[in-house]
């Protein structure tokens, strides 16, 4: 029994540290803003059966 309390502890520790940092990289880092242009090429003519 105390040795699965040490395995979830453990895996609640690293499922915390996980936690935080994915909550640190979103709140803290800022994207750079850029423009993107993307070139769509105009759609074929269909022809008649």
């Amino acid at each position: 029994m105390l040795f699965l309390l040490r395995i979830l502890i453990v895996a609640g520790l690293l499922a915390g540290l996980a936690y935080g940092a994915l909550h640190a990289l979103a709140t803290l880092v800022e994207p750079e803003q850029r423009e993107i242009s993307v070139p769509v090429d105009p759609p074929r003519p269909r022809v008649a059966p």
